[in-house]
């Protein structure tokens, strides 16, 4: 939990008249992005040259980094100032050391961000709890409960595109760590999966488009980084990705977003395989490193606005057949489907659509 950040986020929902700290909680067991793992991880960064990962510069792999080395301070650290103090007074003789020695940059001064911090103590302690308690007492009184991945799945510290990855759990799997609910009391779990792929930031992608159709994808798709405002990379549907994340996320079902981003293609096309080492494989490998061909299916467009459909039957021939072809190649039924940016233009499938061959299932 980046405090500055998250106090910011307040401020501009209370300014737009919504109290968002009302129903807010943040356990105490999560881990403060301090300023120096802001500084460290730029100064990381630039000192990476050709090797660098991409990453948003927010300190997350820095405050990861401190978890693992048990020199983390959480966020019941953060609100008991003398354990703070402490704890802050500790690491930044080393972290200090860091930045001066190894990265030419200014100390972080003691006081200044005692000071700071305290503040955002003094915000933040009513809403601090534990939130495993929390979540397990909601649970017993029936409430619905809705848990939501960060992160793509393929940025998951173990099971992504190591090591252009993010500093931790983000499928599925990171439920139980990630909140201390046990993924077992979990009913259901939904992919969310755009109609072709993308990318912020640095590492490997085989159906990257750098041409005249990337750019389309890009401009009608809205594809900038949420958090940093960078483009998105963009490029065509890749099963073989879509398919592992389905199969080790425990997938029930796909949600397709951006379905109608497709509309102007005469064309379409989706890797269904790699060509590694002149040997076509469709399992995702550990490393996307080398030379990697996608296999690609091509289909023909439907040349024509999604946005007036409100029922599967309702879109064109092509785009039902191209929902078709995601479940059949990813082998996961296809719970909804939006062809626009509004509620009203999320088309649930119900039943779901099946792959082809599969059994009636649940």
């Amino acid at each position: 939990v980046d405090p500055r950040a998250l106090i910011a986020e307040l401020d501009q929902l209370a300014e737009q008249g919504i109290d968002g700290e009302a129903s807010l909680w943040i356990s105490d067991r999560a881990h403060v992005v301090m300023p120096y793992h802001m500084r460290l991880d730029a100064a990381r960064e630039r000192g990476s040259g050709r090797s660098k990962i991409g990453t948003t510069l927010r300190g997350i792999g820095p405050c990861y980094a401190d978890k693992a080395a048990r020199t983390g301070i959480r966020m019941g650290d953060l609100v008991s100032p003398p354990r703070f103090h402490e704890l802050l007074r500790c690491n930044l003789e080393l972290k200090n050391r860091e930045l001066t020695e190894i990265h030419g940059e200014e100390p972080i001064d003691f006081d200044a961000a005692c000071e700071e911090y305290d503040a955002y103590a003094r915000r933040l302690a009513p809403r601090v709890a534990d939130t495993a308690g929390l979540l397990y007492e909601e649970d017993r009184r029936g409430s619905v409960i809705l848990f939501e991945g960060a992160q793509g799945a393929l940025l998951d510290i173990d099971l992504g595109t190591y090591p252009y990855v993010t500093s931790s759990c983000t499928s599925f799997l990171g439920v139980g760590a990630g909140t201390g609910f046990s993924p077992r009391r979990v009913g259901a779990v939904l992919g969310v999966v755009k109609a072709y792929t993308t990318r912020v930031g640095e590492g490997p992608f085989p159906t990257e488009l750098t041409g005249a159709v990337g750019d389309e994808l890009r401009r009608t798709g809205g594809e900038f980084g949420a958090t940093t405002g960078r483009p998105r990379r963009c490029g065509w549907l890749d099963t073989v990705a879509l398919r592992r994340t389905a199969l080790v996320g425990d997938i029930d079902a796909l949600v397709i977003t951006k379905l109608d981003v497709l509309d102007g293609l005469d064309e379409i096309r989706a890797a269904v395989a790699y060509r590694i080492d002149g040997r076509e494989v469709d399992d995702f490998p550990a490393s996307l490193e080398g030379e990697i061909e996608p296999v690609y299916r091509s289909m023909p467009g439907w040349k024509r606005s999604l946005s007036g459909s409100r029922t599967f039957d309702e879109l064109p021939e092509e785009a039902r057949s191209y929902v078709q072809f995601v479940a059949d190649a990813c082998r996961c039924p296809i719970a909804m489907v939006s062809v626009g940016q509004e509620r009203s233009e999320v088309i649930r499938l119900e039943p779901w659509l099946r792959p082809r061959g599969a059994g009636d299932g649940p």
